[in-house]
């Protein structure tokens, strides 16, 4: 078959991306197509720079060129990106592509851990990646950075003051914990501390993100209210443990986003202290708080069980040091890296089949 632009299209039309179930071309994410001295080139643009299926989809690539053109046929395939949005045309965070609630039940079941990490994670694939700590009453985001003493710098953007977000590890950070003494006890009323989440939405400059997670506190209070009728949430990650007590509590959270006046997609369940690994036993596995809790959880919602994440001592040790399991080489690490894989997944999925997310109207 001759090698021109036309065909090289008709070729990689039968390449599946096999989330969104349709052909790359119909997707248009065969970009830049080009024939030189035989040889040919073309750019994959992935929904998001964290895709776990980039090599699967590239021997794709591959396997229909030499289909139709031969073996002989050289190739030169670049593997880009483009995190995909549906947040269009909005006033606040105009520059935010996906809004991610982090979410439990409870508290102690790890969440803050979880968000840090999911955060780190993405932004180690190339994404770029803000993070809300919105547990007023107990921020943990500066200790889990190693940012405990910095304060946020303050700019004039046209005319009116505006704070800089932290940066840490490649991730944009606020949290009340940069503004408030950190021996000191934050007693504020929720309508009080609802207003603190809606200055860091507000009066933050976060610019151009792939992705901003909301790390938000335990059950569902007055900051989760502010979080859905302040802005469209792209979607929600529920985080549990195995045991039935903290289900119970998870569920309730599930049920929350689920809610029809509320109605913000579960992107899925992250079993968070799914089993205990020795370090000197990688290979063995100890379910000390239950087995399959949040597989169970999410089978029951219809929801992905985005990851189980093991309890090590390692992520204990890094969240006090402040620096990131996932910045290291472990269990651990391909646990979170996995689970931003997942993650990353699910948004691209979930804004190529579901409707925007409205912004909540309730009347208190």
């Amino acid at each position: 078959m001759e090698i021109t632009r036309e065909n090289i299209l008709n070729a990689l039309s039968e390449v599946q991306d096999p989330d969104l179930k349709k052909d790359l071309v119909t997707l248009n994410m065969i970009q830049n197509v080009q024939t030189s001295n035989d040889v040919i080139k073309f750019t994959v643009m992935l929904t998001t720079p964290a895709c776990p299926l980039k090599e699967i989809i590239r021997k794709d690539c591959e396997k229909a060129i030499v289909k139709h053109f031969g073996e002989d046929v050289q190739m030169d395939i670049e593997m880009s990106s483009n995190v995909t949005t549906i947040r269009n045309n909005t006033p606040l965070l105009p520059g935010v592509k996906n809004i991610i609630a982090v979410a439990s039940g409870k508290g102690g079941v790890g969440k803050s851990t979880v968000a840090a990490n999911l955060a780190v994670a993405l932004a180690k694939t190339g994404a770029e990646v803000g993070l809300i700590d919105a547990d007023i009453f107990g921020p943990s985001v500066p200790t889990m950075f190693n940012c405990e003493h910095e304060q946020p710098n303050v700019t004039s953007v046209n005319g009116q003051n505006k704070i800089m977000p932290i940066q840490q590890y490649g991730v944009k950070l606020m949290s009340i914990g940069f503004l408030a003494p950190p021996d000191n006890a934050v007693v504020w009323r929720g309508p009080m501390a609802s207003s603190a989440l809606k200055q860091f939405l507000s009066d933050a400059v976060w610019g151009e993100l792939d992705y901003l997670l909301i790390d938000l506190p335990p059950g569902t209070s007055d900051i989760h209210l502010t979080l859905v009728q302040s802005v469209p949430v792209t979607g929600a990650v529920i985080v549990t443990t195995p045991q039935k007590v903290a289900l119970a509590d998870a569920q309730k959270g599930v049920g929350m986003f689920k809610q029809p006046q509320i109605n913000v997609p579960v992107l899925g369940i992250v079993e968070n202290m799914a089993y205990f690994t020795p370090e000197e036993l990688p290979d063995n596995k100890y379910y000390i708080f239950g087995e399959n809790g949040g597989k169970t959880l999410a089978e029951k919602h219809d929801v992905p069980l985005l990851g189980q994440v093991p309890i090590v001592q390692s992520i204990r040790e890094s969240g006090d040091s402040g620096y990131p399991a996932v910045l290291k080489d472990d269990i651990t690490a391909e646990a979170f890296n996995n689970l931003a894989e997942s993650v990353a997944q699910q948004v691209a999925i979930r804004n190529a089949s579901q409707a925007k997310t409205q912004k909540v109207e309730i009347n208190t």
